[in-house]
């Protein structure tokens, strides 16, 4: 770094998006209540927020119209890892405390951050705690083939209080958005960064208010850095863009919660609800209810599944999975009740509805789904995608494998490039030279386009910019390479803001490559 002194990393661009909640609350004659104007009076004032120079608004997409509104930013001093994120504030027109938010709150969410999608690097959604755990789980599914990060935080006091939590929780989610390309829904809070769909609640007053206790934090921050945990980083290994999926009704779905001596009739009587879908059953232990095989209770649960509801085994415990180690769990699994493995209630609950949601969703096969990995939201038995095979005798170090995959992908070596990503134990695909160009930056203009598939396949990220600031999109735009821009393009690349107005030049001035210009500027 030393050598090139004058090389500054291009600014990375944060949509926060504020849904309420008690971090941007202020007191009233009532209480606190939510309050507007957070990035003019929380933010502007703080130096950690705004480094004085004031840079000209962005604009942001209100509708679905596409209709654009140009709001001020704010640019935080130089990182650690010496960038800047550059921001701006998206406030929902009515505010809302977290025990408020509702499936429509969730689509509003969801539908603000794909509007946007194209124009910001990474979103930060500030929210309220109460509900917070759901909101994160429910996100997880709805946006599919997410490439870039969207962090979810709150606060147990208010930014405007003297002593507070909400400026560490804010400015850590803010710096992870613009730093590193974790492509996931997730919940930040007290210095780590969770899986969203793996969180729950455990306290009311204290800082550390969220945990995650059937995964560790992907990301905990220390006063020098911030360590990430690659290997447990979920991506998407299909090679689709980005897109939502709305309207999860949570009016279809129901939670229960065992206890000693709760009678058969009740349950039947939450099965029997009108227009339910689907119940999450919170269970004692591994997955146990009383009651044996041919118990009330148990056959109860049986005629419902045969009815088409769609009925999950969670355990009521923090940590732990949901199996057939004892035999009450297992007459259930007789019975048709999905094994939960290790959701949590707020996970169960919103998959649940999510998947009932989908287009030409049946019984039969939401009941299978639910039991898979979508999101990385359990734990399954078999080995993770990500997770290379252990091999034998010392490992090569990073730089040189680095090195080693980029003269595989010169030469268009499928094989080279395939060997050298399974003997490396960390994730290299998203690793950079100096030049900060990532294998897929190389396979863009490289020679054999099945190494850019073979990496779009296994989730390599397409919105990592180089040095210049440029995405492998606009290189293969710039090499000519149509069949590339087009599997680009079908695994969800688009080009950065910060490369529109070159690629609209090189259209308008035709260097050979018009065509190709015109399918990423279109």
């Amino acid at each position: 770094m030393d050598d090139y002194p004058e090389i500054q990393l291009p600014e990375s661009r944060v949509l926060i998006i504020i849904t309420g909640g008690t971090i941007c609350m202020r007191k009233s004659a009532n209480g606190l209540v939510p309050a507007k104007g957070f990035l003019k009076a929380g933010l502007a004032p703080r130096p950690s927020f705004n480094d004085g120079s004031y840079p000209e608004p962005l604009e942001i997409v209100i509708d679905d119209k596409g209709t654009r509104k140009a709001v001020q930013s704010l640019r935080t001093p130089r990182s650690t890892y010496d960038r800047r994120v550059r921001y701006s504030v998206l406030e929902f027109d009515q505010l809302l405390d977290s025990s408020s938010i509702d499936s429509a709150g969730w689509d509003q969410i969801a539908k603000s951050v794909f509007r946007n999608y194209q124009l910001f690097d990474g979103f930060v959604i500030l929210h309220g705690t109460d509900s917070l755990a759901y909101t994160c789980s429910a996100l997880s599914f709805m946006l599919e083939n997410l490439g870039k990060p969207v962090i979810l935080t709150g606060s147990q006091a208010p930014i405007m209080e003297l002593q507070n939590d909400a400026q560490d929780n804010l400015l850590g989610s803010l710096i992870i958005a613009g730093h590193f390309m974790i492509p996931e829904v997730c919940l930040f809070f007290n210095f780590r960064l969770f899986r969203g769909n793996r969180t729950t609640k455990i306290s009311a007053d204290e800082f550390q208010a969220f945990a995650s206790p059937n995964l560790p934090p992907l990301a905990t921050v220390s006063s020098l850095r911030t360590n990430v945990s690659w290997n447990l980083v979920y991506r998407p290994t299909v090679v689709n863009p980005f897109t939502i999926q709305t309207r999860l009704d949570t009016a279809h779905v129901a939670c229960l919660r065992i206890f000693p001596g709760i009678i058969p009739e009740m349950v039947d009587a939450v099965l029997r609800l009108k227009g339910l879908k689907g119940l999450v059953l919170e269970t004692f232990g591994s997955g146990n209810t009383p009651g044996g095989p041919d118990s009330v209770m148990t056959q109860i649960l049986a005629d419902a599944v045969k009815r088409g509801i769609v009925i999950v085994n969670v355990t009521q415990c923090l940590s732990g999975s949901v199996s057939a180690l004892y035999a009450p769990a297992t007459y259930l699994g007789r019975a048709g009740v999905v094994f939960g493995q290790d959701l949590t209630s707020e996970a169960a609950l919103t998959k649940l509805a999510y998947l009932l949601a989908l287009p030409d969703a049946t019984p039969e096969e939401v009941a299978k789904r639910m039991s898979v990995s979508i999101r990385g939201e359990l734990s399954e038995s078999t080995r993770t995608h990500f997770e290379h095979p252990k091999s034998s005798g010392t490992l090569t170090p990073e730089l040189s494998s680095l090195t080693a995959l980029g003269y595989a992908i010169q030469k268009g070596n499928l094989q080279e490039a395939k060997d050298i990503l399974r003997g490396e134990p960390r994730w290299l695909l998203n690793d950079a030279d100096y030049n900060l160009n990532t294998p897929v930056h190389l396979a863009a203009t490289g020679p054999n386009i099945d190494i850019l598939r073979d990496f779009l396949a296994q989730g390599a990220s397409v919105h990592l910019r180089n040095r210049s600031g440029n995405t492998p999109l606009f290189l293969a735009a710039a090499a000519g390479l149509r069949d590339h821009v087009e599997i680009l393009r079908e695994a969800g690349a688009h080009l950065h803001t910060d490369e529109m107005a070159a690629a609209r030049l090189h259209a308008v001035e035709d260097d050979g490559n018009a065509p190709v210009w015109a399918l990423v500027t279109g």
